[in-house]
């Protein structure tokens, strides 16, 4: 049967995998559209935890998990062998750099490795994995190929980034705008009959795979660079004693031509610290040196070091040491609201604490523990009911959680160090801006 005629009738049996931040909402999305949905991923945990109905991922409902679990619409397993009753399978594995900042494409490489060794004819193969552009072209199709498939006949390959933005109450999975980029222009149309099955929202096509994973990057990139200028002016604001926040407020008014973007203690998730890597690592090749993007990264990965430095001033203008101080550090996610701690600007925040032997205490009302990539040790938050505000000289808000009584904060008298602007609203002379 026409694979086009299978999604159309809900017949196409759908494979995704990874089943993290990107991968389970999407299959719990495929599967609220009545496909079954099988899911792959290499952690137990995930696999256990989604057969059972559990729910790991915020962004993912806990009751219609559950419910579409137990229909039978969505299940998962450890072995690629299932997928070989796929007609579609979206892969969101991994795309970390590795110690030298460079892509790691081991987990895209696997997992299409697998997928080559199970896959039968009339399929689609749809990357969705952030990556450098290239990528769909040079590993994807490669292990297709060898296995006897010809792209565009009788297996089809796209590249659609995925576009998560974890904790957003507006934008999610089903609503936001699709990009699609297919290697031939069947892979094009089934790609986007796919996904316009699926989701609520338009569906983009553009002529290849390579101007969709550049997309992905450029989106991100952009964001990077104009954090990094918004960093830049804090930085500049504090020394001339202008309120960088209150600026930011002014130029929003401005009905054309400026995006507001704001300043924090760095940045964080999976996205923003990596992409625009991906991105100075493949331009080495064509010997184009990305200056601006790796100054955009240089700035931003600086911001750590300048909120504690900041810290610094604040404690000695009272006559203490950060040394001797005692440190609370609120947040330990990488934004307001969610639990996803990966790349959290409070890694480097703590790398540079515990250079100067400060002692220092952690709370998130999201987060209970996490591992710090930057020093490789682990950390466990320390439970809202177990600290008293007053036995601290100074606060630190890395994370603006709306949990957080802000008022009640500031109540205390205890200086504030506030790297989000958290506190707006409130006037008090403990409080510091960053």
């Amino acid at each position: 049967m026409d694979l086009i005629k299978k999604i159309q009738d809900k017949s196409a049996v759908i494979g995704v995998v990874g089943l993290g931040y990107v991968g389970l909402p999407m299959a719990v999305a495929v599967a609220r559209k009545g496909y079954r949905v099988l899911g792959v991923d290499v952690s137990t945990h995930a696999v256990t935890s989604v057969n059972k109905g559990e729910n790991y991922i915020g962004d993912v409902d806990d009751d219609e998990l559950r419910d579409l679990v137990a229909k039978g619409m969505l299940s998962a397993s450890c072995e690629y062998d299932p997928l070989s009753e796929a007609d579609i399978i979206m892969t969101a594995v991994p795309t970390p750099l590795d110690k030298y900042q460079q892509p790691d494409s081991s987990y895209v490489r696997s997992s299409t490795d697998s997928l080559a060794e199970v896959v039968t004819e009339q399929t689609l193969i749809i990357l969705e994995s952030t990556t450098y552009p290239g990528t769909t072209r040079e590993i994807v199709m490669p292990a297709l190929e060898n296995k006897g498939f010809v792209i565009g006949e009788n297996m089809y390959v796209a590249f659609s980034p995925e576009r998560v933005d974890p904790g957003n109450q507006s934008f999610h999975t089903a609503n936001t705008d699709k990009v699609v980029g297919g290697v031939t222009p069947k892979c094009n149309a089934i790609a986007k009959a796919f996904y316009e099955a699926i989701l609520d929202a338009p569906i983009h096509t553009v002529s290849c795979p390579e101007v969709a994973e550049m997309e992905k990057i450029y989106e991100n990139t952009f964001r990077n660079i104009n954090i990094a200028l918004a960093n830049e002016m804090t930085i500049l604001c504090e020394r001339m004693g202008i309120n960088m926040w209150e600026v930011i407020e002014a130029a929003k008014t401005k009905p054309y031509g400026f995006m507001a973007f704001y300043p924090g203690p760095g940045i964080g998730g999976h996205c923003i610290p990596l992409d625009p890597f991906y991105l100075t690592w493949k331009a080495r090749e064509y010997a184009y040196h990305t200056r601006l993007i790796e100054l955009a990264g240089e700035i931003n990965n600086s911001m750590p070091e300048y909120v504690v430095q900041r810290a610094i001033k604040m404690l000695n203008k009272r006559g203490l040491s950060i040394s001797k101080a005692k440190v609370l550090l609120l947040g330990a996610a990488y934004k307001k609201d969610i639990a996803d701690h990966r790349e959290s600007p409070i890694e480097r925040v703590i790398k540079e604490l515990e250079s100067l032997d400060v002692h220092f205490v952690i709370n998130d009302p999201h987060v209970s523990s996490f591992h710090n990539e930057f020093n490789g040790k682990d950390y466990t938050t320390v439970p809202w009911d177990r600290i008293k505000l007053t036995d601290y000289d100074i606060i630190i808000i890395i994370t603006d959680h709306k949990w957080y009584d802000y008022q009640a904060i500031v109540n205390t008298g205890v200086p504030i160090l506030d790297t989000r602007n958290a506190t707006k609203g409130i006037k008090a002379d403990n409080i510091v801006l960053l």
